[in-house]
């Protein structure tokens, strides 16, 4: 079973299962839909680094910008028709308030920007997740 996020809160939603949100949802997360995340290395490789400099770069794929946590999990029941039953728990040892990606590097190299706002790939992925769950029967 996949660790992402999307997922597993889409799963536990439908199986009437509570999703722990960790720091009482105050988190904030750079959610990048998978096509964007297709294109950055697609693009990538066929764009390889010239040879008169370095042969190699390490590139940073993301949406580069943060999205509330509850926002997420909102677009979530709303593509589901249905709401979370919501677990609530403390900060986890370690964790940060908030992240995003820093894709300066490869929008600078290659051009890369993502394309796919939250409100359009949250109801993407959920569709993709019903009809996989389907087929699987």
């Amino acid at each position: 079973r996949p660790d992402m996020s999307a997922y597993i809160f889409t799963s536990k939603i439908l199986a009437g299962e509570p999703i722990p949100v960790f720091n009482h949802g105050d988190m904030q997360r750079d959610f990048t839909y998978i096509d964007d995340i297709v294109a950055g290395v697609v693009t990538a490789l066929d764009l390889p680094p010239s040879a008169d400099g370095p042969r190699h770069r390490l590139y940073n794929l993301g949406n580069h910008r943060s999205e509330p946590l509850m926002r997420f999990i909102g677009l979530i029941e709303a593509a589901l028709g249905r709401k979370a039953e919501i677990d609530f728990q403390p900060m986890q040892p370690g964790d940060v308030h908030a992240t995003f990606a820093d894709i300066s590097a490869i929008s600078q190299d290659i051009g890369f920007a993502p394309s796919t706002a939250i409100e359009a790939g949250v109801p993407r992925f959920v569709n993709w997740y019903r009809a996989y769950h389907q087929e699987q029967g």
